[in-house]
């Protein structure tokens, strides 16, 4: 994988300093140093001590993420929303893990995605992460194909740009329209799984707005301003409006849904790449249409 950067100033700067301004970080420099990757300036070989003049083109070659064993490769079916030479968003079913664990090593979707990037002939096969949803969570993920792209989706997360949107049908009837949930989540004491709102947890703020209301749920359009585990479902179990399947959290599954009625439906970012803003949709999935249609 190949990335390119021209100069177009005339201010004294050296190559190191000149792509770490365009995201490259000192662990990628070590990457590239120990593991066959090069730094071209105009063509030909450079150092990172190197000074750069105007017009200076600086190319990095990262080196391959080959095949191993550690990760299994399924070739089983992906709903791909958008694919470029950098990222892959995936519509995730329920039920599917996104990364390999105690509960699936074979067929998650990290596996599959593997599987579909050796089918396509690519080099980079290490699929990387950036979104993670929960098991029972269907809903957008975004892959990123190499090192790189994820380092730089890494710095939007951390900044809080990248917009993530979510469905949730919860028990009962919302009061209000639109609220802020601030709430601190922790662990509940002696287990490993489940969390609660407890005054020592960690501050957690869920924003959400009514979608549509029947006699017995609520569809909530739901925005994440922290990111804690099962930060949803806790919030709204707090409430006293679990998510309708959700039976970790108090969620009834008598109403025609046996998984937490979350949908991840909504994901926009700045690509890194190109400066263009994206922005995908996944349409609400039949299992909780389901819940909101009229009795």
């Amino acid at each position: 994988m190949e990335f390119t950067w021209k100069k177009d100033n005339d201010i004294e700067q050296k190559v190191k300093s000149f792509l770490g301004t365009h995201g490259v970080s000192h662990r990628m420099f070590s990457q590239i140093k120990h593991n066959g990757g090069d730094i071209l300036i105009n063509g030909v070989h450079g150092r990172t001590v190197d000074f750069l003049k105007n017009g200076d083109e600086v190319t990095i070659i990262m080196p391959p993420e080959v095949d191993n064993d550690i990760v299994a490769t399924s070739y089983g079916a992906l709903d791909v929303i958008y694919e470029d030479s950098n990222f892959l968003i995936v519509n995730k079913p329920a039920g599917m893990t996104t990364v390999p664990g105690r509960a699936d090593r074979e067929d998650t979707l990290v596996n599959r995605v593997k599987g579909y990037l050796k089918q396509q002939g690519a080099t980079d096969l290490v699929p990387h992460v950036v979104t993670r949803l929960d098991r029972f969570t269907s809903g957008l993920v975004l892959i990123a194909k190499h090192r790189f792209a994820h380092a730089m989706m890494d710095k939007q997360l951390q900044a809080h740009t990248m917009n993530k949107q979510y469905y949730a049908v919860v028990t009962g009837v919302l009061p209000e329209d639109h609220a802020m949930i601030d709430a601190p989540i922790g662990r509940m004491d002696d287990d490993f799984i489940r969390r609660e709102v407890r005054e020592d947890g960690r501050a957690s703020q869920t924003e959400y707005w009514v979608e549509g209301r029947t006699p017995e749920a609520t569809l909530a359009r739901i925005q994440l301003h922290t990111g804690r585990t099962h930060q949803i479902r806790v919030h709204f179990s707090h409430l006293g409006f679990p998510l309708l399947g959700d039976d970790i959290y108090g969620g009834p599954l008598d109403r025609g849904i046996t998984r937490q009625a979350l949908h991840a439906f909504y994901l926009s970012f700045e690509d890194p790449f190109t400066n263009q803003p994206l922005e995908f949709k996944a349409p609400l999935p039949t299992d909780m249409q389901v819940l909101l249609a009229e009795k």
